[in-house]
């Protein structure tokens, strides 16, 4: 609205409003004359399209320096001391960060961060992303926790903290509700592997196209999605290596084959219209195995077992066949070594040959302390007939 003054008409007998840009003071109801007030009023909306409404005196300059003010003071976030908050619909904003965001920083978006985002909206629909509160997030994961485990709530929450984090990047908010949440403390981690016997089984049951692709992530580590989307120009004979260039932590990494898991790929029949060396006929790169490898699975009689148990049975094998966690470490892709750590119980003397190396350097320090002192002079003396010994 901007400036203007009130006028009274008589015939309507209501107040009508004059504005600045109205250069006829006639009533706009009934065409009679106005009879104009003497002030001046401004009208104006702050960030949260909050409208306002101000007499400013008798003075029409004074009325509009001061609307210039009040916008610039609201363009700033300074006005009426108040943080600036912007209405964005907290389901609008998660749209936009699943575009922005997760299509293009996550791989596996769709089977996580959509369906994540998701309950999410259903949830805080309808309230903006700076009235949503760490109670209410509290609220949210009270009721979550009766219908799943705790770590697909902190998982649910992580991408909450996530959102909230681009969002002040962005400029759309101005705290992260989630710095004030405590995950829950998950007591145990799942670990699940294949003993050798099961190993056996498990490839005998295997149908052919699903064989290798077993054997490769049994003896290399590699994910499901890094062995599915191996080309034929990631592997090099004559080193022995697999470059992995798309990586889950976004690294390039260099896989050794050993000799079991350079026969199978060799054996593996190339498609000459494709470059993926695990494709379907038409040469397209197998998208999932889920059907095939749980097929294996009931028929060898395994239960309690997924495909990426397979990485979890390769890291144990060497953990149990003496190999160091940090090796592990490095085979596996890890960039902490906390994400191996929980294998090293698997080993059955890691802790014992630690203080048995202790225990031979001690053996070996005081031996050289009890080496370098005088030897001791345990010879009797001689006495003579007028000495007594006392």
């Amino acid at each position: 609205m901007g400036v203007y003054r009130i006028a009274f008409c008589k015939i309507c007998k209501k107040d009508r409003i004059i504005s600045t840009k109205q250069r006829s003071k006639s009533c706009r109801k009934c065409n009679s004359e106005l009879i104009a007030g003497d002030e001046w009023w401004i009208d104006y909306y702050d960030a949260t399209h909050k409208r306002y409404r101000e007499n400013i005196g008798t003075s029409k300059v004074l009325a509009e320096n001061t609307l210039r003010k009040r916008k610039v003071a609201i363009a700033e976030g300074k006005f009426l001391d108040i943080k600036r908050e912007l209405r964005i619909k907290f389901e609008d904003f998660a749209d936009e960060y699943l575009e922005r965001h997760c299509k293009s920083n996550n791989k596996s978006w769709l089977k996580s961060d959509y369906f994540n985002l998701n309950g999410l909206k259903k949830y805080f629909a309808g309230k903006c992303l700076h009235e949503i509160t760490p109670g209410d997030i509290e609220d949210y994961r009270t009721e979550r926790i009766k219908e799943v485990s705790k770590s697909t709530v902190n998982r649910v929450l992580n991408c909450l903290s996530s959102l909230y984090n681009r969002a002040i990047e962005w400029g759309k908010a101005t705290d992260n509700p989630m710095t004030k949440i405590k995950p829950y403390k998950i007591s145990g981690r799942r670990l699940r592997f294949l003993e050798q016997e099961e190993i056996d089984k498990l490839l005998s049951h295997c149908c052919a196209h699903l064989k290798p692709i077993v054997i490769v992530a049994l003896h290399t580590g590699m994910r499901k999605g890094e062995i599915l989307g191996l080309k034929w120009h990631d592997i090099d004979i004559k080193r022995n290596i697999i470059h992995l260039y798309d990586t889950k932590n976004g690294e390039n990494r260099e896989v050794p084959m050993n000799e079991t898991v350079q026969k199978t790929i060799i054996g593996v029949l190339k498609n000459p219209e494709s470059q993926y060396i695990f494709c379907n006929k038409d040469g397209k790169p197998y998208r999932d195995i889920k059907k095939s490898f749980f097929t294996a699975l009931k028929n060898t009689g395994i239960i309690n077992f997924r495909f990426h148990d397979l990485r979890h049975t390769f890291a144990s094998q060497l953990v149990m066949a003496g190999v160091d966690l940090n090796t592990v470490r490095e085979l596996l892709g890890h960039k902490s070594i906390d994400m191996t750590l929980r294998y090293s119980h698997l080993s059955p003397d890691h802790k014992k040959r630690a203080v048995d190396i202790l225990g031979k350097r001690m053996d070996y320090f005081w031996t050289k302390i009890d080496n370098s002192k005088e030897p001791e002079d345990t010879s009797i003396p001689e006495l003579s007939e007028n000495k007594a010994v006392i």
